[in-house]
This record gives C-alpha cells, structure tokens and sequence, in this order.
C-alpha cells in the first residue's frame, strides 16, 4: 500500500485556459493546487502554501517566469522546491535561460495530463528528503 503523501502543486500563469486545464488534469490525479495569475501573486503563495512542485509560465505581465524562478531559487528557504518552466518557445536560448536562473525543467505548451504528471514524478518524491530527515532539517 502507498502511503507517500502526493505533492503540494502551485501552478501559475496568466492564462485562465492554462490555469484550469492544470487543475483539473492535477485535480484528476489527487494533487493539490493552488493557482496564481502572475509572479507577484506567486511570490506570495510560495510563502504561504509552501509548495513541493511549482510550474510557471516565461511569459507573463509584471514580473515574468524568468524573474519569479530566479527570485525563488535565490531564496534559501525555497531554493530546494523544483521549479519547472511552461513555455509555447522552446528554442535554445529560452532553455539556455531558463537553466540561468535556475529552473529544474522545461515543459511546452500545450502540455498533456501525461506530460504534468510525468514532470512531477521526475521531481517527486525530492532525492534529497531522506538526506534532509536525517539531518533534521
């Protein structure tokens, strides 16, 4: 029997489509979710909601997926929380950029419930929690 809790998923992006097509194929799997519009809303919600998992948009108003990735990954708190990019541009200097600021992953959109679902088992359970336990951390 699998006991292993599923994932805490915040997903952001500024499209509604977007939005609701991840919550419902992570709804469909058992995940939580929480959603954020934009980089700023997400700053917040990382803090609050704590998540295992985050997917965020490059190209979003305000602040972009490039500037929210860095900023979480710049933090000590949260540096350790995957952050996989959701793009419609998958050239090379978007990847190369994206690796910068220190995503873990890189997904096209439109993307598949399979392709999330993949993603998240690529990142889930983090290799590096029986380490952390260990430690106490």
């Amino acid at each position: 029997m699998n006991t292993e809790r599923k994932p805490r998923i915040l997903v952001v992006d500024d499209s509604n489509t977007i939005r609701r097509s991840a919550e419902i194929f992570l709804g469909q799997a058992g995940h939580t979710i929480v959603l954020a519009e934009d980089g700023f809303s997400a700053l917040a919600k990382v803090v609050d909601f704590m998540p295992d998992i985050i997917f965020v948009d490059v190209m979003m108003p305000r602040l972009d997926g490039y500037q929210t990735c860095a900023l979480i990954k710049q933090n000590p708190k949260f540096r350790h929380i995957p952050v996989i990019m959701l793009t419609s541009k998958d050239g090379v200097f978007d990847r190369a950029r994206g690796q910068l600021v220190g995503s873990d992953e890189y997904l096209t959109k439109p993307f598949t419930k399979n392709e999330l679902l993949e993603a998240i088992a690529r990142h889930w359970p983090p290799k590096s929690e029986a380490h952390a336990s260990v430690q106490g951390e």
